[in-house]
């Protein structure tokens, strides 16, 4: 069945409370946190495609997003970049939508329609946005991650990520209406962007992917053995050295650290309650 443009596989699920979990490329996916996340809890859950563009370069310049060509049993096929939508049931409610989008090239407003009506059709309670964005963050500390919602109440695994909302002005993506148009149908809308050092430029970042399963986990109830912390050390552990070899690397990782705690404590001090004593001055100042 078509549904927008997006062309929906039948028989369709019976989902019960969906939540989305969306990742935008290239955007918002720095470091394939977004992504590598999602393939992470798919493959744990298990999950099965229930549509995709219809005709994706109605969207899409194939310049830009290049088709890849493979073979296949000495056939060659290709694969053409797409916004593709899966699905896990889980044993209890929230079941997953999870959404690859793209950013679109044109006729943008059509695309963000057609996810809309995706949303109103499932009838979805949430839509989380997860990803990967730079950030003048030093590795050798723990990545902090934007969280903010419509709420304005983010809910994260420590009090020093909740600290940290988003600030920034200025050039976005035109799927950002998505959000918008989420929660004036009601449905609850969160985003998750891990910081990464800029610096450090790998093409899978997996101590972002372990900064970002973390929450993911503590949000859904995932088991933490999704977190693999160990596998991100190592590869930090290895691009130290390279750092180590570029002149003045070393010196400047040292002076983001200091920035990185003197903002952290700052943060962490607006968190602390104030005592019985100081809220009864500051009443008796009313």
């Amino acid at each position: 069945m078509r549904l927008g443009h997006f062309e929906i596989v039948e028989p369709l699920p019976a989902l019960r409370r969906p939540h989305v979990l969306a990742v935008l490329s290239p955007w918002f996916d720095v470091g394939k946190i977004g992504s590598l996340s999602l393939e992470r809890i798919q493959r744990h859950l298990g999950c099965a495609e229930i549509g995709r563009l219809e005709r994706p370069g109605h969207f899409y310049d194939f310049t830009r997003y290049r088709p890849e060509s493979y073979l296949k049993d000495g056939r060659r096929e290709l694969i053409i970049p797409n916004t593709s939508i899966r699905y896990t049931r889980r044993e209890r409610a929230p079941d997953f939508i999870y959404l690859n989008m793209m950013e679109p090239h044109g006729d943008a407003e059509e695309y963000i329609d057609s996810v809309i009506g995706l949303l109103k059709f499932f009838e979805v309670k949430s839509y989380s946005l997860i990803g990967g964005m730079p950030g003048t963050v030093p590795h050798t500390r723990e990545l902090p991650v934007s969280t903010w919602s419509d709420s304005r109440e983010p809910r994260s695994d420590s009090p020093f990520a909740q600290a940290l909302y988003n600030t920034y002005e200025g050039m976005s993506s035109i799927t950002e209406l998505v959000q918008h148009r989420a929660m004036d149908l009601g449905i609850e809308s969160e985003t998750y962007l891990v910081h990464l050092p800029r610096y450090l430029k790998p093409k899978e970042d997996f101590a972002g992917v372990a900064r970002l399963m973390k929450i993911l986990c503590a949000q859904y109830d995932l088991p933490e053995t999704l977190i693999d912390s160990d596998k991100g050390r190592r590869q930090y552990d290895a691009l130290q050295e390279e750092v180590d070899k570029v002149p003045g690397g070393s010196y400047m990782v040292s002076q983001l650290e200091e920035q990185y705690d003197i903002w952290r404590d700052e943060q962490m001090e607006s968190l602390i309650p104030l005592s019985s004593e100081v809220e009864r001055f500051l009443q008796q100042l009313r």
